[in-house]
Parts: structure tokens; sequence; C-alpha cells
């Protein structure tokens, strides 16, 4: 299988894939970098460890052997425009698979997706843009479901941890599961796409705020719609000494959830009559709990006001991201607590490591 890494930039996160694929397999495919907003289309950049290396034509004999060098992979590179459809398409018939870290989503991937549903090519990424990924299920499903082709969106931590999580769970307590709940907690750091990604959302329309926003048409019921908030309480998680509070991830994690229980649920295979899902954070004090929701609500408030334009320009950009140290020591750690049909509780844990520097699959256990 030809592998193609797509990215807004040769900035961090198709660098950091690279690096893990060539740790997993040497030569594996193919590099695909687009232009990155606000620069010339064959201008790049690329950051680890806080040093910063413009690639420019005048410096090397190609663009395309500079890539190859910063990168350190063995593979072909190809540079296009996202906006140039027939460029993307072209590139998407020549392999199986496009895996895309161009963040913002919305901006660099549309004519992406869509290239890859009519090559049918199937695809991946690791956005966290719900609302851009109901715009593709409205315009692609029924094309790439009927070519079976697999476009897979949400494949990062946003949503593989609560996702997998969620399945594992189901299929260990071996009983219809009447509702989960996951207290997420970590230790990392954010790309400045993901920053970027953030702050050009801005605020949603209503009916792109819709809890079963990704659900297939007429897979909710009322008692979900009920027990299927968004809000969250700062109390103690049973049976333990942390603490609940908002979850940093949860309004994007418990969409993709939802879809995927009323998708196995539309296959004869439910998670549970009217299951219900919810996110959480996990915290080691009620202080700790309390202060941290507050400062994401507060970020979150800022994001969809004006006051975005004047804090942005203080953060990350896109192409730069956490120093060596901060990539090494991440981890993440779910605890789900999962309540059956028939009363009783179980609970299950999912953790890894979110190190950019080397692939560790994330465990599950019953605990």
């Amino acid at each position: 299988i030809k592998i193609v890494l797509f990215s807004g930039s040769i900035g961090w996160s198709t660098y950091l894939f690279s690096k893990a694929f060539k740790n997993i397999k040497p030569n594996i495919g193919h590099a695909f970098v687009e232009k990155i907003i606000g620069l010339q289309k064959n201008n790049f950049f690329v950051n680890d460890g806080g040093f910063v290396e413009q690639l420019n034509t005048y410096f090397e004999t190609t663009i395309e052997n500079k890539i190859k060098r910063i990168i350190e992979l063995n593979c072909d590179i190809f540079i296009a425009d996202s906006d140039d459809y027939e460029a993307v398409k072209h590139f998407a018939n020549q392999t199986k698979v496009v895996l895309s870290a161009a963040g913002p989503f919305a901006r660099y991937s549309t004519k992406v997706v869509e290239a890859c549903v009519e090559c049918k090519t199937h695809y991946t990424d690791i956005t966290g843009e719900n609302h851009w990924v109901k715009g593709l299920i409205d315009k692609y499903h029924d094309k790439a479901a009927l070519d079976g082709t697999r476009i897979v969106p949400s494949c990062g931590y946003d949503s593989i941890p609560s996702d997998l999580g969620v399945y594992f769970s189901v299929t260990r307590s071996n009983k219809p599961v009447r509702h989960i709940t996951v207290y997420h907690s970590a230790k990392g750091g954010a790309s400045g796409g993901t920053t970027e990604t953030m702050f050009t959302m801005g605020p949603l329309p209503k009916e792109m705020r819709d809890p079963f926003l990704l659900n297939p048409q007429g897979t909710v019921s009322e008692i979900q719609k009920n027990r299927s908030s968004d809000g969250f309480s700062v109390k103690p998680i049973p049976g333990t000494d942390a603490y609940s509070g908002m979850g940093l991830m949860a309004f994007a994690n418990t969409r993709v959830v939802r879809r995927s229980a009323a998708l196995f649920d539309l296959n004869q295979n439910s998670y549970g009559t009217d299951f219900t899902f919810k996110e959480l954070g996990n915290y080691p004090s009620k202080a700790a709990a309390r202060i941290t929701s507050f400062i994401l609500v507060s970020a979150f408030l800022v994001i969809a006001t004006p006051l975005r334009y004047l804090v942005r320009p203080f953060l990350l950009k896109p192409g730069d991201g956490p120093d060596k140290e901060t990539r090494d020591s991440g981890w993440f750690r779910g605890l789900f607590i999962a309540e059956l049909e028939d009363g009783n509780e179980k609970r299950f844990e999912i953790y890894g490591s979110v190190s950019y520097t080397h692939l560790t699959l994330p465990t599950n256990r019953e605990v």
C-alpha cells in the first residue's frame, strides 16, 4: 500500500508522521505536500525542538530534495495546491490510502476528500472539526458507501481514545450497555496547526452544536436526546480520589462516538437500547477541576468572539509545536465506566503515549 502524507506544510504533523513511518517500515510511501496559508506556494516550514527552517527553492536544487532531507523518508514527493482539484485528483488516483494532516481541514482538505471519493481511494485524517465532517457526510457518504470507499475522519487524539475505548468497553462487557461515561486525563501540547484550527472555527450556529450532529437520520430516540447534554459538573469520580470537570475535547469526541454507536445499531450490532455517552475531564483535586474547567470555558468563549483576533498572534503558528521533551513525556489515560442494562457496572481503561517521536499503541484493560 502506498500511503499519501498530505499536509498544509511540511510542518508539524507531516514531519512527525514521517518519523513514525520511518520507525515502522522504511520506504513506506509518498509524501503529498500543499501550500500553507499566508505563504507562497513553494515555501514550507518545519520546526523540530525550536529550530525553524524555511524551505525555499533558491537554497536547494529542488524543493523536493530538501523536503526529503528534512523528513528523512525515502519516498516520492508531490507538490500541489489544495485548491487545484485536478492536481489533487492526480495524486489520489495513484494511491490506495490518503492520510491527511492538513489542518484546518475545512480550509485545506475538502477537495482531497472529493478526489478520494471520485477515485475510490480510502481516506483518513486527524480532524476534530465536526462541522466540516458533517458536510462530508452529506455530500459524499452515499457514493463512498456504494463504492466501498472508506472515508474515516477523526483518527488522531480526536477521537481514537474515546471511540475505540467505548467500543472496547461494550465488546468486553458481553452484555447490552445502557450508558458509558469516560473520564480523560492527559499530558502534552498542541501544535500550531491545531491552534489555528480552533481559532478559525469561530462561533458555530446552533444546528452545528447538535449533540447528534454526525448521526444518520432517524437514529436518535427521545430518551437519547434527553440524556445527552454537553454540560459538566465538578464532583468526585466514583471509586477514585479524582474529580470530574470539563473535558477538553468532549465536544468533538462525543459526536464521533454517537455516530459509531448509531452505525453499529444500523448493522444490527447495537451497543445497547438507547445507548448514551458522556465525556468529562479527570482531575486530581476539586481545585484543579474547577480551575481547569474555568480556563477551558474562558478559552472557548474567547474563540467564539472577536477577541480571538487579539489572542491568536501570541500563540503557536502552523508549522510549530511542542518541543521534544514535551512530546516524549506525553501520555493519555481514560477511565470508562459502563452501566449495563442489567444494572451492573464495569470499568475499563485506555492508556498510552502521545509521544510524536515514536509510535506507542494505546492499551485497553478491564479494571
